[in-house]
């Protein structure tokens, strides 16, 4: 038997195994690299941050709000229970984000000790994904007097005061945006350490 068409079969599955391979990985390299979700492409990290005792760096992080929340329609808006959840930033925009907010505040040590904070809440009216509305709030108690928790409580306050028409939207994002520790100490919302 003559070996000749053997040869030139097994040629044939060689050459169209070695294009099948080659196409295959340049496909995979085409999905791997042109991911769609790049959460962070096009935003702009503040640099050389600093938190003074639970404080965000003003010049960071100032706050932004949301457009489409406003005095004339907070009973469609925050006031709605579920509000927020219809707004919140995705994780895969938030984790990477808080990464490097963290390293722009020279804050080391591990993400679970710290909560990507709104500055003004988004029950307050706060944008979602605005960078100067976002900031690495510390949780533990070492770091600051004021935590995220003690936040969240002044936060939740000023919620209430707004949707029962006792404080206007503008005066409770004033005190979430500027000294926030001052004003819920003023409050007696929060006790001085």
């Amino acid at each position: 038997m003559n070996g000749r068409p053997f040869a030139i079969i097994l040629g044939i599955i060689i050459t169209v195994s070695i294009i099948i391979n080659t196409t295959t990985l340049y496909v995979q390299n085409i999905t791997a690299t042109s991911n769609p979700h790049k959460p962070l492409s096009g935003v702009m990290i503040p640099t050389g941050c600093k938190s003074i005792d639970g404080l965000p760096d003003s010049k960071c992080t100032p706050g932004a709000l949301n457009d489409n929340v406003t005095q004339d329609n907070i009973k469609d808006t925050i006031c709605k229970p579920g509000f927020t959840k219809t707004i919140r930033p995705p994780t895969k925009y938030t984790t990477p984000l808080e990464i490097e907010l963290m390293k722009s505040y020279g804050f080391t040590g591990d993400r679970k000790d710290f909560e990507l904070d709104h500055l003004i809440s988004l029950q307050l009216g706060g944008h979602p994904k605005a960078v100067k509305n976002l900031w690495p709030e510390p949780y533990l108690e070492e770091m600051t007097n004021f935590t995220a928790h003690v936040k969240d409580t002044f936060e939740n306050y000023l919620k209430r005061q707004v949707c029962t028409g006792t404080m206007t939207l503008s005066e409770a994002q004033n005190q979430i945006a500027t000294d926030w520790k001052k004003n819920c100490i003023e409050a007696k919302k929060c006790e001085a350490p």
